[in-house]
């Protein structure tokens, strides 16, 4: 499946034992106007299309006993072959919790890459010679296990496709958002003015725009202090 009449340069291709549930919540909302509009393109493939028995199975036992099942590498390298076919110069990334975590920096990476290919385990995993010959990148979105990559996906997706060109109104929407100046972002608020007896901030309905800015930049600096310490040791010590 894609999105629009023409084919779009940057596409992601999701290997998956579920294509029902693509494209899922990227169907809807900003991501899929875009890919509506051909911004952006998706294909999924069926991890069971290349099984060559009658059972379509793809997965076998893991080696050394244990508990689980394991997807059978020669079944998951044809799928990845055949994704590769689609997108030659996508990177391909297997969604596991043990890879590397996927951050704002990383998203950027991505949106600026031709495309993803995304390899989206089930059972107890891939079969680790495929991820080496197939060169795969190991990304994680958390220190949590799934049933599946499927939802990791959406995820990454989500906060890769709407860095793309066009996908959101304003750029100024990006620009000020969490982690793009390295801190989190400061607080919102809009009308009623009185909210349960709590008010917005009287510097927010002034109207000078340098004590806004002020006040904004204050407010990241104490959240992120307060929430993510971390971020703050990449920042110049002045800050």
């Amino acid at each position: 499946m894609t999105g629009g009449s023409d084919c779009p340069k940057w596409r992601a291709v999701c290997l998956t034992l579920f294509p029902e549930l693509f494209p899922g919540p990227l169907g809807t909302s900003v991501t899929g106007t875009a890919l509506e509009k051909g911004l952006w393109g998706l294909d999924v493939l069926n991890f069971r299309d290349f099984a060559s028995d009658k059972h379509r199975s793809v997965d076998d036992t893991p080696a050394g006993g244990g508990p689980g099942m394991v997807l059978r590498p020669d079944i998951a390298a044809k799928a990845i072959d055949a994704a590769v076919e689609l997108c030659p110069t996508a990177r391909r990334i297997y969604l596991s919790p043990r890879g590397r975590p996927f951050d704002q920096n990383l998203a950027r990476e991505f949106a600026s890459s031709d495309g993803l290919i995304l390899v989206c385990g089930r059972f107890e995993g891939l079969d680790e010679r495929v991820i080496t010959s197939r060169n795969l990148e190991e990304v994680s979105i958390g220190d949590f296990v799934m049933t599946g990559g499927e939802m990791a996906a959406y995820c990454l997706l989500d906060a890769v496709v709407r860095l793309k060109d066009g996908v959101l109104g304003a750029q100024s929407s990006l620009d000020n958002e969490s982690f793009e100046g390295g801190m989190l972002e400061h607080p919102h608020y809009t009308r009623p003015r009185d909210f349960e007896g709590e008010l917005i901030p009287d510097v927010l309905l002034s109207g000078d725009h340098g004590k806004i800015e002020k006040w904004r930049n204050e407010q990241s600096l104490k959240l992120t202090k307060e929430r993510r310490p971390d971020l703050l040791l990449g920042l110049p010590k002045d800050l």
